[in-house]
C-alpha cells in the first residue's frame, strides 16, 4: 500500500495565486466549442473582444488552476479515473485575473483493498483584487488501486438520477477530429489524449477526449439552448463522468427541465454509450 489516509488527510495548500487573461478565456472557449459560427452574435463575446463586454464560460474554472500535491502523494496514478465534477460559481468568472485559491482533501471513502478508494478534493477561489468568492470547485477521484486505507471526512452527497420521463430537450454536437489537442492547451497534456501509441497502451483505439472537454461542452449546449447565451445565469455545474468520448464523434446531450435547474447527460449514440450521466445545472435567481 503506497499511500496512507494520513498523507491525503495532509494534502493542503493555500493563498496560492494564479493569473490568466482574455486569452485562456478565449481559447477555453474555443476548445469547448464556441466560435463555430463566427457570425452568431451569442457566441462571439465568448471568443473575441469586440462592442459587447467578454463572456467567460463558468466551466472554465475547471482549468484556472493546477496543483500536482494529489498526483505525487503516492496513489497509484495510472489506476486513477476522475468520477465527478461539481462546480458552485457565486459570479461570473472576469476574462482576466489573478485569484488566490484554497485547495485540499475533503473526504476519502474507503471502498476496500480490491476496489479501491474516493477522494474527494475541493479548491475554494477568490479573486485577488476584493477578496470575494469566485467558486468553488470539487473533483471525486476513484483511486482504483488504492483500497483498504481507511475512510474519513463527510463525502457529498449522491448526484441525483436523470427522470424517467423522455427527455424534453434533445440538442447534437458535433466534436471535432483534433479537438483534443486544442483543448490540451488548457492545461492538461496527458498523452493519452494525443500520442495514439501510448492511447492504445491504455486500451483505447485512438487518443480520448477530456471528460473536462465533454463536461464544458455541456456547458456550452446550455448556455446556448436554454440560457440565451448569458453565462451569468449558471450557479452550480455537476456532472458524473461514465464513458470515454472520440473526438470526431457526434454527441447528444439529453436535457429535463426542472424549473430552476435543468438535469442532463451525454450520449455519443454511435456507440451506444452515455459519456456523462446525472448533471445537474442550477440557474441564478436574479432580484
Amino acid at each position: 500500500m503506497a499511500v496512507t489516509i494520513e498523507q491525503l488527510q495532509a494534502i493542503r495548500a493555500e493563498a496560492a495565486r494564479f493569473s490568466y487573461s482574455d486569452r485562456e478565456s478565449f481559447l477555453y472557449a474555443l476548445s469547448v466549442g464556441f466560435g463555430r459560427d463566427p457570425l452568431n452574435p451569442g457566441e462571439l463575446p465568448y471568443v473575441c473582444e469586440n462592442e459587447d463586454a467578454i463572456r467567460t464560460v463558468p466551466t472554465m474554472a475547471t482549468v484556472l488552476t493546477q496543483f500536482s500535491a494529489l498526483r505525487e502523494s503516492g496513489i497509484d496514478y495510472s489506476k486513477v479515473l476522475h468520477a465527478e465534477q461539481r462546480l458552485k460559481v457565486f459570479r461570473p468568472l472576469p476574462a482576466a485575473a489573478t485569484i488566490v485559491a484554497d485547495y485540499g482533501v475533503t473526504a476519502v471513502v474507503d471502498k476496500g483493498p480490491e476496489k479501491g478508494a474516493l477522494i474527494f478534493v475541493e479548491t475554494r477561489v477568490r479573486n485577488a483584487d476584493d477578496g470575494q468568492p469566485l467558486y468553488t470547485a470539487g473533483a471525486t477521484i476513484m483511486a482504483r488501486g488504492d483500497g483498504g486505507i481507511g475512510s474519513v471526512g463527510d463525502a457529498p452527497d449522491v448526484l441525483p438520477s436523470p427522470p424517467a420521463r423522455a427527455p424534453d430537450q434533445v440538442v447534437s454536437f458535433q466534436t471535432l477530429p483534433g479537438q483534443a489537442l486544442l483543448y490540451r492547451l488548457n492545461g492538461d497534456r496527458n498523452p493519452l489524449h494525443s500520442n495514439p501509441a501510448m492511447a492504445l497502451r491504455g486500451g483505447f483505439s485512438q487518443p480520448i477526449l477530456h471528460g473536462l472537454c465533454t463536461y464544458g461542452v455541456a456547458c456550452k449546449t446550455i448556455i446556448a439552448s436554454i440560457c440565451g447565451y448569458d453565462h451569468a445565469r449558471i450557479e452550480q455545474f455537476d456532472v458524473r463522468f461514465t464513458s470515454p468520448v472520440y473526438p470526431g464523434e457526434q454527441l447528444d446531450i439529453d436535457i429535463w427541465n426542472e424549473g430552476t435547474s435543468v438535469m442532463f447527460r451525454c450520449r455519443a449514440p454511435a456507440r451506444n454509450v452515455i459519456a456523462l450521466n446525472n448533471g445537474v445545472c442550477t440557474f441564478r435567481a436574479f432580484a
